[in-house]
């Protein structure tokens, strides 16, 4: 049988990142120029070549500046889902905050493309064990599934004993949401994080292909993700602590190459219809 994996794109730019939050001031993105448009439609146009459909998670903040880009990814058959509005570490902000960002950012994108939105994503996984309250927002919102917990350990994100496949999640208050978690894998006995993103590009790719393997063996599918500034090597470079430069330009020059050849190592769907496939979606 074939499996089927989720590719996913988190559709922020550069200067959305949360290892530039500290030199970036939020109030201040509107005086740096978009390159999302530009680096999404070479993604969009990527999974044309290769016949793929793919999981958008569009930030708010740039649907509203980028209403045609959303348009078009949906217009091109792919499945858009909301990554929040403003880019923000969930454990940070209160409550009220996330709820009214959670239910704007699916008004705003619904209102785009006239279709619902079933996913919601978190900035940088944002819950953790002290923000598992966001999951009975998120359900409240009406969203149907989440992708946002990485079954890991890490500086700014994690829930290392989280389930590492497709689940339907019980959240603290007593709803119900399908969680797509961060894929990983068991490497020389330790539990790896092979999802994608900064992963991706600094592992060798023979082991990020070993690690979704392993994954597939299992007769289970992963979730992959990138950004669209994964693969523009033109952006600027941000004045930031060196842990952050490194994790953020460490080896963007060999990304969308390694994207082609996971393309033509895997198969891909929408995190929605892969889902559906492992039968967990009701109705």
């Amino acid at each position: 049988m074939t499996i089927r994996n989720a590719l996913t794109v988190d559709v922020e730019d550069y200067f959305h990142v949360s290892a530039f939050a500290d030199c970036i001031n939020r109030n201040d993105w509107d005086s740096y120029t978009l390159r999302v448009e530009r680096n999404t439609q070479r993604l969009l146009d990527l999974f044309d070549e290769n016949s793929i459909k793919v999981t958008f998670f569009v930030l708010g903040w740039v649907a509203e500046r980028a209403r045609g880009l959303v348009r078009e990814i949906a217009a091109r058959g792919h499945e858009v889902a909301s990554h929040g509005y403003s880019h923000q570490l969930i454990y940070n902000q209160r409550s009220e905050v996330f709820r009214e960002e959670t239910r704007r950012s699916k008004s705003l994108l619904e209102d785009i493309i006239q279709l619902p939105v079933r996913g919601y994503r978190a900035a940088s996984y944002s819950i953790t064990r002290r923000s598992l309250w966001a999951l009975d927002v998120i359900a409240e919102s009406g969203y149907i599934y989440d992708s946002s917990i990485f079954p890991v350990h890490h500086d700014r994100y994690g829930i290392p004993d989280a389930p590492v496949s497709p689940y339907r999640l019980k959240t603290p208050e007593g709803q119900f949401l399908l969680e797509f978690p961060l894929s990983t894998a068991t490497v020389l006995g330790l539990r790896m994080p092979m999802a994608g993103g900064g992963y991706f590009r600094l592992y060798p790719y023979a082991l990020t292909k070993y690690g979704l393997g392993q994954i597939n063996r299992r007769k289970q599918p992963f979730i992959f993700y990138l950004h669209p500034w994964e693969i523009d090597t033109d952006q600027p470079r941000i004045k930031a602590k060196l842990l952050s430069r490194f994790r953020h330009y460490n080896n963007l020059g060999k990304c969308e190459g390694r994207l082609q050849q996971l393309i033509n190592d895997f198969h891909f769907a929408t995190a929605w219809e892969v889902l559906s496939e492992q039968h967990l979606v009701e109705g």
